[in-house]
């Protein structure tokens, strides 16, 4: 199973993209992770119009998706294990690609969340969409190193 995550634009807090690339790496020991930065659209347009635009860049990037999770604080919460659980499953159902979808600074698209398969949510809190890819390749990290039995969780 490999993991496809677009990016909208590039991450500007050096310190959070180390940590992208850190938890990318450790994640890569147990699952092929692919890391697209799509160019953002003209800030300069209406927000409705740029939501829009980086929904139809991130939609474009599930074509090969065997399911798409749409990150959305309206999303479903789920604790480490669960993640870890759910995972499996994915892997024992034989998918191929899992694509998790962030939206720029603006969120997502109504479209996006339409066409996800599922809506999950990291958190009750509000973070950057820059933080929310950190916070999300560790959970993801943290969800195989249950799966696969070591410390790292505990």
């Amino acid at each position: 199973m490999k993991i496809l995550l677009p990016f909208i634009g590039k991450t500007k807090e050096s310190y959070l993209e180390q940590g992208i690339r850190d938890y990318a790496e450790r994640l890569r020991r147990y699952l092929p992770v692919e890391i697209k930065v799509l160019k953002e659209p003209n800030r300069q347009e209406a927000d409705a119009v740029i939501m829009a635009r980086e929904g139809e860049l991130l939609l474009a990037q599930t074509a090969a998706a065997s399911i798409i999770i749409a990150l959305d604080p309206a999303g479903r919460e789920q604790n480490s294990e669960e993640m870890a659980t759910v995972l499996a499953d994915w892997e024992n159902r034989g998918l191929h690609t899992v694509c998790f979808l962030i939206g720029g600074h603006l969120g997502l698209d109504g479209k996006v969340r339409q066409q996800a398969n599922l809506l999950w949510s990291l958190s009750r809190l509000t973070f950057t969409h820059e933080m929310s890819r950190f916070i999300l390749l560790e959970q993801l990290y943290r969800a195989c190193t249950i799966k696969a039995g070591h410390k790292y969780h505990k």
